[in-house]
């Protein structure tokens, strides 16, 4: 696979902007609501979807397409936003952090019953290996807990693995840009009842807010789900994007240290060593695969 044709370059931008989101949005939220944050958050990266989505001079989604973007938009803003944030206010982010790196997972599930896609043994085992990662980074960092929140958190999963879903679908009639625009837009649209109190806590919000604000809408936001939405589009397999999450809560861990001054820990670096064990073992995996069915279809051929 041509390096300008592949999806790691896309998929790692959006890890690293999502990763960055963890500390920054903690950040922001010393001053305004998970809510707020989140609506606000998201007109910015409707802006400046917007400015592309005219520069550019793109076509609207057709008539039929409006209620998989609505679908979209409400899968993986609205409804993750609010699932999440009410799940973790009464489940710890240790839990929270294996709660949701099953995404990956459930994503690969979804895709293999809706797209027919299949892993390979190797594959499903470093998923495994991957989430085991996250478990060994969140449990030997103060271990698990468990209580009704859990049940929100799981429902967040649902949700942005359907976001994944949904996607994967739109992307093979529109470009990225417009998926990733068009369910901006929506989401943002439907997260609009959060706007009264999100404007008086705008109006109150001193400099370095909006810093962290423009961040999160432009980096996190924007540029973060277009990167995902490229990379969705260029994988031969769901799960081969995807499974970049697990990575998430290492590098976010990482930035914890870099931007937000926390303390390097053991745990850290062994999940983090695991995650991307497991991930180098997938992308390993989809080639001895490709190669083992290559090598008889040429032996054929000879």
């Amino acid at each position: 696979m041509k390096f300008k044709n592949s999806f790691h370059p896309y998929a790692i931008i959006t890890i690293v902007f999502w990763s960055c989101a963890y500390v920054l949005s903690r950040l922001a939220l010393a001053h305004f609501s998970a809510y707020a944050l989140g609506l606000l958050r998201y007109i910015i990266a409707t802006v400046v979807m917007l400015a592309v989505i005219l520069f550019n001079k793109m076509k609207r989604p057709a008539p039929r397409d409006l209620l998989w973007f609505l679908a979209a938009g409400a899968c993986g803003f609205t409804l993750y936003m609010i699932a999440f944030n009410t799940g973790c206010e009464t489940v710890n982010s240790s839990t929270s952090s294996v709660i949701i790196a099953i995404v990956p997972v459930v994503t690969s599930v979804m895709a293999r019953v809706i797209y027919r896609e299949r892993l390979t043994v190797v594959q499903w085992l470093s998923t495994g290996v991957s989430f085991a990662g996250v478990v060994v980074l969140t449990a030997l960092s103060g271990g698990l807990a468990v209580n009704a929140g859990i049940l929100w958190l799981l429902a967040a999963v649902v949700f942005l693995s359907l976001f994944n879903i949904l996607q994967r679908k739109l992307t093979k009639t529109y470009s990225p840009l417009q998926t990733s625009a068009f369910s901006i837009f929506a989401g943002t649209l439907l997260l609009g009842v959060f706007l009264p109190s999100s404007i008086a806590q705008a109006a109150t919000a001193p400099a370095i807010q909006w810093v962290y604000l423009i961040i999160l809408g432009v980096g996190s936001s924007a540029i973060a789900y277009l990167a995902w939405a490229m990379a969705l589009a260029r994988a031969e397999k769901t799960s081969s994007v995807t499974n970049y999450m697990f990575v998430t809560p290492f590098l976010a861990s990482v930035m914890g240290v870099v931007i937000g001054g926390e303390e390097v820990r053991l745990p850290t670096v062994i999940g983090g060593l695991v995650i991307i064990a497991g991930l180098v073992l997938f992308n390993l995996g989809g080639r001895w695969q490709k190669r083992r069915s290559a090598a008889p279809a040429a032996e054929h051929a000879e």
